[in-house]
This record gives C-alpha cells, sequence and structure tokens, in this order.
C-alpha cells in the first residue's frame, strides 16, 4: 500500500462563517430570536448579510474546521466540499488554501449561492444563528474524486451532510474507495437531532463496517441507542464500531474497542470562551494521532488539547499553531 498523501480528508458541509459583533438592538431590528440557530432561504441570507456590520468571513463547516485543525497540527489534510462560483466560494477556497488545506472540488457553476452562517456575538457573548445551506447541499459522487480519497489515510464524513440524497451517496463511494485502498473511513455524528432523524442509517454505517471510526459527544451516542444511560450506550458501541471516541465535556473523552473503555481527562482551560469548534477540533487531534500511527490514548489527549485551545477564544479554527501547543505539551509530532 502507498504511502499516503495526506492524513485526513473531510467531506462536509462547505459554509462561510459570517461573525460579527452586534448590539441586542440589532437582533431586535432584525426580528431574531437571541441565542437560537435558524435556517433561512437565500434571500434573507442576502439581506441578512448586507445588514451586518464590520463582519469577518471565513471559511467553516464542520468536516472544513476539523481539516484545519488537521493542518494546525502540522498535518497534511484535504477537504471536499461544494461552493458555488461566486465571490464567498472563491473566500472559501482561497481560506481554505491559506490553512494549508488542499481543496479543489469543482464549484457549482449555477443556482443556489455558496452557504453562509451569519453568526451574530452580542455583548453578553450570546451567539445568534442564522444559516444558508444553498451549495454545500449539492455535493454528488461525481466530486468525490478517488485519487484524493486513496491518498488519504483516514477520510472523514459529516454526519450533518447526511440529509440530501446525492451526499449520502458520495459517501458511500468515498467508503467504497477508501477501503478499497486500504484506507480507514470515519464518521461525526455532528448533533443529536441529525442522529434522531438518521439513527438507523448511522447504525447500518457502522454494523456493515462502511465507517471504521466514530466521532460522538455524550448525547449523540445516547441519543443514537435511545438510553439514557452513559454507559449503556458505550456498551453497545462496543459491538457496533471498531473504534469510537465520545466526548463527554469537562470530563474529557472515552476511547471505545472491543477490548475496553479508555477514559482520558480534558485538557484544562482558564476560561470557556466559546465551545464552537470544540468537536470538530477533538476529532482533528485525535485523527491525527491515528494517522500517525500513536497510542489511542495519546490521540484522545491530543484531541482534548485541540478541543481546549479552540474553546478558549470566539471561533471554530485555532487561534494558535497547535504544533507549537502540542510541542509544549510533550507531543512528538
Amino acid at each position: 500500500m502507498a504511502e499516503p498523501a495526506f492524513d485526513v480528508l473531510g467531506i462536509g458541509n462547505a459554509i462561510v462563517d459570517v461573525m460579527a459583533r452586534v448590539d441586542d438592538d440589532f437582533v431586535v431590528a432584525e426580528k431574531l430570536a437571541k441565542g437560537t440557530m435558524h435556517l433561512i432561504d437565500a434571500a434573507r441570507a442576502e439581506a441578512l448579510h448586507r445588514a451586518i456590520p464590520d463582519a469577518i468571513e471565513r471559511s467553516g463547516g464542520s468536516a472544513g474546521n476539523t481539516a484545519a485543525g488537521v493542518a494546525s497540527l502540522g498535518g497534511r489534510a484535504a477537504f471536499i466540499g461544494k461552493v458555488a462560483d461566486d465571490p464567498l466560494g472563491h473566500l472559501y477556497r482561497s481560506d481554505m488554501h491559506a490553512t494549508g488545506v488542499a481543496f479543489a472540488t469543482t464549484p457549482l457553476p449555477h443556482g443556489a449561492p455558496t452557504a453562509r452562517s451569519m453568526i451574530l456575538i452580542t455583548p453578553d457573548g450570546e451567539r445568534t444563528m442564522n444559516t444558508y445551506l444553498g451549495a454545500c447541499q449539492m455535493l454528488t459522487p461525481a466530486d468525490i474524486d478517488p485519487a484524493t480519497v486513496e491518498a488519504a489515510a483516514i477520510t472523514y464524513l459529516e454526519g450533518y451532510l447526511w440529509d440530501p440524497p446525492q451526499a449520502k451517496d458520495a459517501f458511500r463511494r468515498a467508503s467504497e474507495i477508501a477501503h478499497s485502498a486500504g484506507r480507514k473511513v470515519s464518521l461525526t455524528l455532528s448533533d443529536a437531532f441529525c442522529v434522531d432523524r438518521f439513527r438507523a442509517e448511522f447504525l447500518g454505517l457502522m454494523r456493515s463496517g462502511t465507517v471504521d471510526i466514530v466521532f460522538a459527544n455524550d448525547l449523540e451516542l445516547k441519543s443514537l441507542y435511545t438510553t439514557s444511560s452513559l454507559e449503556a450506550a458505550v456498551a453497545a458501541v462496543k459491538d457496533d464500531c471498531a473504534l469510537t471516541a465520545v466526548t463527554v465535556g469537562g470530563d474529557g473523552a472515552l476511547v471505545v474497542t472491543a477490548a475496553g473503555v479508555e477514559a482520558v481527562p480534558a485538557t484544562p482551560v482558564d476560561e470557556v470562551v466559546d465551545l464552537t469548534g470544540a468537536g470538530d477540533l477533538f476529532a482533528s487531534g485525535f485523527l491525527y494521532g491515528v494517522a500517525r500511527g500513536f497510542t489511542l490514548a495519546d490521540c484522545a489527549r491530543l484531541g482534548t488539547l485541540a478541543a481546549a485551545e479552540v474553546i478558549a477564544h470566539i471561533g471554530p479554527r485555532p487561534a494558535e499553531p497547535l504544533a507549537a501547543l502540542a510541542g509544549r505539551a510533550g507531543f512528538t509530532l
């Protein structure tokens, strides 16, 4: 088997994060429910985007954040996701390249514009989000480049993208290519509501061996097995997936295999500023470790380190290179 050119290939929603600090009056004037997240249409997205003052625009999306985290660790990362051939799509591509992530998916030539998530941060730190999915839902099997999948040690699939039927076919296609090349496939359950919609399908992916590694937080895992007991959910997933990484907030993470369960404590944080991206960055550290042959406990420790960095500031991407942070923590990357 050839040496992989990439440690991790992320496949998911390509969403531009549009972040801005606003006052409460702005939220009221735009008739928004403070602290909530809403899906909106293209017209509302354009109008709200124009109204937002002094916005910062960055590439985002769950799997995109994970790929950026892998690159920040000094890893080799790639991303497959759909943007439109429009200014935000061009911004997304150039921003991903600037983070060190290979991104070559052909843009959507016409139709829906590039996805965006308007993230409004009020003085009390509350985040009000309005998301337009647009072009990112147009990913198809044709967008799965076999050479890129074959070149990645691990392909990482974003559960959020499981809604569109063509994206499901794209995921299955990527898994087939990866396994045929002797590579691994991972899946993040994304959120408990996503699990509620696709419980049977996610379990099918695990039990059929379509995915080898699953990421979940404690709520998602309990939702997957319709139980209020984390212990029961952990016991169940041991039989369904070869490797599961479960984040449990301030208690750290659990690494679950058929051989048993190993608990890894959280990396301490002076102040939790913003939990956005914590799971994405945990996955980046864990997957980097797996790709580089670390022990599973060290994979989880690297994941908690990356997650701790991102929750200490606003935004879902590292504010300092994770490679330097890991080096100071004693990791040899």
